[in-house]
């Protein structure tokens, strides 16, 4: 079967491999504020959600079992047994996923400005009718002021720009496929299954996944730990760079103490 997901690939073959999966609307430059010390350490492996960046754009709707699986077989066809992994918005729910449905593929686990469930239901299948209808160009500027606080935008608007155009040039199709992918998706009744060691990050001033999210997802997955980074908002990792950097270093390291 011919790959469908698009891979950027950092760092020394013979590292562990960390995987990063981006949020909605994003693609692997997302996470270039932390790939340059990530991979020092790991290779790392970004990759593109189904209808995302440069990955393919099969017809929606999508389900989070099919992001899942499909990153699963992306691995299988690297040949890679297991991953570290650090998922950020949709990123952390599929990383939730693999973690719960597919446990002995990771080791350790980091969960950025996401949630188990996110609904309503409605708002996510009308955010998809209106992109396919309308483009995404409709929704931007709305998306963008919920990745991001004021602050951070009135100071860093070339940073905020291009990340709008990342998001504007993510295919429609997939964009609204992934959202009701998001819509049908509800974890929480397995996440006491996730055994990999977990870090969870929340932004204080996240509006899209806020922290209550997260302290539900701390609940619901054994030994996991919160940290709550301020002046952040859902991108939290390029926002706050140097400080979710650290903390994935901090995590996915204590894998040489866990025997």
């Amino acid at each position: 079967m011919t790959a469908r997901l698009h891979l950027t690939v950092d760092g020394p073959t013979v590292a562990p491999v960390l995987l990063l999966g981006s949020s909605l609307g994003t693609a692997a430059a997302m996470w270039d504020p932390q790939v340059p010390a990530l991979a020092r350490r790991f290779r790392v492996i970004r990759y593109d959600h189904l209808g995302h960046g440069r990955s393919a754009v099969p017809p929606g709707p999508y389900t989070l079992d099919l992001l899942g699986r499909e990153l699963l077989r992306t691995l299988d066809d690297l040949d890679v047994p297991w991953v570290h992994y650090a998922g950020l918005s949709l990123g952390g729910m599929v990383g939730m996923w693999l973690a719960t449905y597919a446990p002995e593929r990771v080791r350790r686990l980091a969960l950025l400005c996401t949630s188990a469930s996110l609904g309503p239901p409605e708002q996510w299948r009308d955010r998809a009718a209106t992109v396919r209808a309308e483009g995404l160009p409709t929704i931007a500027d709305a998306v963008v002021a919920r990745w991001f606080t004021p602050a951070f935008a009135a100071a860093r608007p070339e940073v905020v720009a291009a990340h709008r155009a990342m998001l504007t040039a993510t295919p429609p199709d997939g964009y609204a496929a992934c959202c009701e992918a998001i819509a049908a998706m509800n974890l929480r009744p397995d996440l006491g299954r996730v055994a990999a060691p977990t870090l969870v990050i929340a932004g204080a001033d996240d509006p899209a996944t806020p922290v209550p999210h997260a302290r539900e997802i701390v609940g619901r997955i054994p030994r996991a730990r919160l940290v709550v980074i301020d002046a952040a908002a859902h991108l939290a990792n390029v926002e706050q760079p140097e400080q979710v950097c650290r903390l994935l270093l901090r995590h996915f390291d204590e894998e040489r103490g866990d025997g």
